[in-house]
């Protein structure tokens, strides 16, 4: 993963992919919704949106209609993965990243929290490695 050190730029109006996904996430019903911008952060997406369901048919159910929306618009996404299980669902759409998780998934993984972290090239790398541990499932210190 690339990391970039420049200042982020200044707000930016809503793309039309978060806003589809925004919608799709309220019309579901989704809980906790975190909206990251993660210009000047990372090169992979500028935009993050983390979201909880109640259950894994409720995750399940966010997601699709995620991706239905995305789609009837004219926007295949990249990559889904998860929706078997229904834990933790990603939806790819190139600039902007959905994850849709359980309660208990997303306070495990503390996504979110790996990028908040300031910016500048120490911080930064610090996440890329933290995120590399989550990722893989290895503890993060909280005696789990």
């Amino acid at each position: 993963m690339t990391t970039r050190t420049r200042a982020r730029p200044a707000r930016r109006p809503k793309s039309s992919v978060q806003s589809l996904v925004e919608a799709a996430l309220d019309d579901m019903k989704a809980t906790q919704v975190r909206v990251l911008d993660l210009r000047g952060l990372t090169d992979i997406a500028d935009t993050m949106i983390v979201a909880s369901g109640h259950s894994d048919r409720h995750v399940r159910s966010i997601a699709e209609r995620v991706i239905d929306r995305v789609e009837a618009a004219g926007i295949k996404p990249l990559g889904v993965e998860g929706q078997r299980e229904g834990e933790w669902v990603l939806v790819d759409l190139n600039d902007v990243i959905v994850h849709v998780m359980l309660p208990r998934v997303r306070e495990f993984y503390g996504l979110e929290h790996l990028w908040e972290a300031p910016q500048g090239h120490a911080a930064a790398g610090t996440a890329v490695g933290a995120a590399a541990g989550a990722v893989a499932g290895a503890p993060r210190g909280t005696g789990r």
